[in-house]
């Protein structure tokens, strides 16, 4: 089957991951001939990368995939997938729920797209969700960006939080080896990428799957040594990681991050629930007492650092006093940003069965009430920024001003200010700030600077 001028189309939902997954998908099809389409309905291939952890994510995975469906109809040469974390909870159900779907391929086949793809145009209907072991990454990413990349570390789970789907989708842990990382940063910095984020769903288990332990009887590989390993790579200013799990995060990987200059001043640490018992439910594995200790650790060598994390409400069971602990842990601590959520029920997972499911009435009004306060909290922290020189790296043109630029300061504050993109684009630039917003700032350029290759 030739592919000459023929369009693909990939729509994300979800997770860091998932962005890598898909930029690594969209490199395989541009490498068999695809270009990319914009629309998806002038596309020849449609992929849904889909996100489970959230209910209404995967809803409008259907409504999306209905519209497709009808289509195929009239266009019976049009190839529809779904990939992620959709694919793998529901496997073969989805083909019975849209019959129309060629290919069903969980988050660890990604890197298969080409195999599965033939399989597909030689007349199959396919269903990927076996756990396989993640082939090493020799593809080439589309990536969306030409100044930030993300880097997978790890693949996996292994935890068993009672909320969350995650396990059960994308498989067991598995690390990548420091080498395989390193080549593919390498090669980042050679195309002139300026800022990488290692990610894994639970970053800080990286590399205790690989062999190897040093005569302390530690890990050989932990993400504290792969930070000291890729730090010199040439090109690369900055590096990023996530997710950390607060049960590993370790003083080891705070020290590495205050002596490493490359490592940006910025952790995030979901803590889920400041409530202990709630926690434990959770199947977390801390207190907020260990979370705490975590952040003053942060501050006491980073004293800068902006934190983030993730947090949920309305968990079954919560009571009201539970929440006001989850309230009083962010008023203690301070967040420069907290990504929130009301509590969903997973298929599969433990906590969706359980008795003492809060009403939807009930999750909304604490959602809204822990949203005013990290936004007032958010807003405490960026007036630091007041008058202060920060040093920028642009990544694009404001969309909604287009005679500005936006880029990330190291604490990861997006930050506009006057200027050409065509000029600035990749360049690290020291803006001294004139306004603070809860999640944003505004400056002035001061100074370009251009990045020195080491």
């Amino acid at each position: 089957m030739t592919t000459s001028r023929r369009r693909y189309h990939i729509t994300t939902f979800g997770c860091q991951m998932n962005k890598a997954d898909s930029e690594r998908m969209a490199g395989i099809l541009e490498d068999m001939g695809f270009e990319w389409s914009e629309d998806p309905n002038y596309a020849d291939v449609i992929v849904y990368n889909t996100c489970t952890i959230r209910d209404n994510a995967e809803q409008k995975v259907y409504s999306y995939l209905g519209r497709q469906a009808k289509r195929k109809h009239e266009q019976p040469n049009l190839i529809l997938i779904v990939a992620g974390c959709v694919a793998q909870q529901e496997g073969e159900a989805l083909l019975r729920r849209v019959p129309e779907l060629d290919l069903v391929m969980g988050p660890q086949h990604a890197n298969r797209l080409k195999d599965l793809l033939q399989q597909v145009f030689d007349g199959n209907q396919v269903v990927a969700t076996e756990p396989i072991h993640i082939m090493e990454d020799i593809t080439k990413p589309r990536r969306d960006s030409k100044v930030t990349a993300w880097v997978n570390v790890i693949y996996g789970c292994n935890e068993r939080c009672t909320y969350c789907v995650v396990p059960n989708v994308r498989g067991v842990e598995q690390s990548r080896t420091p080498e395989a990382i390193r080549a593919e940063m390498v090669e980042l910095g050679r195309l002139g990428y300026k800022e990488v984020t290692l990610l894994g769903q639970n970053i800080d288990a990286y590399g205790r799957d690989l062999p190897g332990v040093t005569p302390e009887g530690r890990h050989k590989h932990t993400l504290t040594d792969l930070l000291y390993y890729v730090h010199d790579v040439p090109g690369i200013e900055r590096i990023r990681f996530a997710t950390s799990h607060p049960r590993y995060f370790t003083e080891r990987l705070i020290r590495a991050c205050a002596e490493l200059p490359k490592v940006c001043e910025h952790f995030h640490i979901p803590f889920q629930s400041g409530d202990n018992e709630v926690l434990k439910r959770m199947g977390r594995g801390y207190t907020h007492e260990k979370y705490r200790r975590i952040i003053d650790k942060i501050r006491e060598y980073v004293p800068d650092a902006a934190i983030s994390a993730d947090a949920i409400v309305g968990f079954p069971g919560e009571t009201e006093a539970q929440f006001e602990n989850t309230l009083k842990l962010v008023e203690d601590v301070g967040f420069d940003q907290l990504n929130t959520a009301a509590y969903s029920p997973r298929p599969g997972t433990p906590a969706a069965v359980w008795e003492g499911q809060i009403s939807e009435e009930v999750k909304s009004d604490r959602l809204q009430r822990l949203n005013r306060l990290v936004a007032m909290k958010a807003a405490e922290r960026s007036q630091r920024y007041m008058g202060r020189i920060e040093e920028v790296l642009v990544e694009d043109q404001n969309p909604k001003d287009k005679t500005q630029v936006m880029g990330r300061t190291r604490t990861n504050r997006l930050t506009f200010f006057t200027g050409d993109i065509n000029e600035l684009k990749g360049q690290l630039v020291k803006v001294k700030i004139t306004e603070v917003r809860a999640f944003s700032l505004t400056g002035e350029p001061v100074e370009v600077r251009e990045a020195v290759s080491v």
